[in-house]
């Protein structure tokens, strides 16, 4: 699960602090086709989508 801050819309990783009290979403929006696509900081762990799964 991810979480979409209701700040800019930007998607983090459930855990992290920088999604403030955003709203938890169950998949990546369509528009992300690369990890490039999250800038937040809580990506940078992640190499891959496979990660992801």
């Amino acid at each position: 699960m991810y979480t979409m801050s209701s700040d800019d819309f930007s998607v983090h990783q459930q855990d992290c602090d920088e999604a403030g009290s955003g709203i938890p979403i169950t998949s990546l929006p369509d528009e992300v086709t690369s990890l490039d696509d999250l800038p937040c900081s809580c990506w940078d762990e992640v190499d891959s989508f496979d990660e992801l799964d």
